[in-house]
């Protein structure tokens, strides 16, 4: 067994010790495991959606963090991620969707504030395209879906076949805003698991169709939070053109420093903190309250909303 295999044992068993508790659920694709947490403060659930080859583990500290201000704490894993079985055939955007819709209309009930990094992110506004009435509001950070041409779309799909320990550590670099220390502990790892098929078949068969259209994007009407670290060196800067543009007005964009393409790894205490400012804001504005105007940070605090703070590295995961 890997190290990164044995730390993810450890860390689930550690959750669960906690009083986070571990959950299958069998959906028309397969049986998906999710981590499910009773909160103790007033704000709606929330759930957590991982990126490609990730699970749910790096957000942990998010999760701990945010339990103390809602009611519940959902982190789903996708097929073949974490701890869910893989799809019986191969894994397709339209799998994931149909996995990953089913097992959100089963569990919430509640309307929740959905939370998706990267693939996830595109994962949470399918969603909330399909189940409108079951999102309260959502926050993408650094999401995936946006419109490419054929050849960026290439380039990006070409960053997960990682073939050498080098090739590891500079996918890496453009994850985080720092490189963590761990890296070179856990880079074969990493290389064999961006290998197996439910990740090849994924990026394989993605295609620049399965993008969101400005209609698509411009129809959400629920509260939206879009966080694109300025230390992301993954995902094209169009994309968040693309986001910017078609996103619909009220839809708040922020490009915070010190935190890459995985806010909830580089800095997972104030990730948490801005989410639930930001559903505190959704709920008093539900409750009639004037929206409050964006607020103008200068970048190098940081998320808008919070003051400057030491990154704190998560314990997770490779998440795209």
């Amino acid at each position: 067994m890997g190290i990164l295999p044995l730390a993810e044992r450890l860390a689930k068993r550690a959750l669960n010790r906690s009083g986070v508790h571990s959950r299958w659920v069998d959906t028309s694709v397969c049986r998906l495991h999710l981590y499910d947490a009773a909160g103790a403060g007033p704000l709606p659930t929330v759930v957590l959606l991982h990126g490609i080859g990730s699970s749910a583990l790096p957000y942990a500290p998010v999760l701990q963090r945010l339990r103390r201000r809602a009611r519940r704490v959902v982190a789903a894993e996708a097929p073949g991620h974490g701890w869910s079985a893989p799809p019986a055939s191969a894994l397709t955007p339209e799998c994931l969707t149909t996995a990953m819709n089913e097992l959100l209309d089963r569990e919430l009930d509640e309307p929740a504030i959905v939370v998706g990094n990267s693939l996830g992110g595109a994962v949470a506004v399918n969603f909330a395209l399909s189940s409108p009435d079951r999102v309260r509001a959502l926050v993408l950070a650094s999401p995936a879906g946006a419109c490419m041409e054929q050849a960026e779309l290439a380039a990006l799909l070409g960053t997960f076949k990682l073939r050498s320990r080098a090739e590891t550590r500079a996918f890496f670099a453009r994850l985080y805003h720092r490189v963590p220390w761990f890296t070179p502990l856990v880079a074969g790892d990493v290389m064999r698991m961006f290998a197996r098929e439910t990740i090849v078949s994924f990026t394989s068969s993605t295609r620049c169709d399965h993008a969101f259209t400005p209609e698509q994007l411009g129809s959400l009407s629920m509260p939206i939070l879009l966080i694109w670290g300025r230390s992301d060196r993954l995902m094209p800067s169009a994309n968040l053109e693309y986001y910017r543009r078609h996103l619909p007005p009220h839809a708040e964009i922020e490009e915070p420093e010190g935190v890459g393409h995985c806010p909830h790894v580089d800095d997972p205490r104030r990730f948490a903190a801005r989410i639930a400012a930001f559903a505190e804001g959704v709920l008093a504005r539900g409750a009639g309250a004037a929206a409050p105007e964006a607020a103008v940070v200068p970048a190098a605090s940081g998320v808008a909303g919070e003051r400057a703070v030491p990154l704190e590295q998560g314990t997770g995961q490779a998440a795209t």
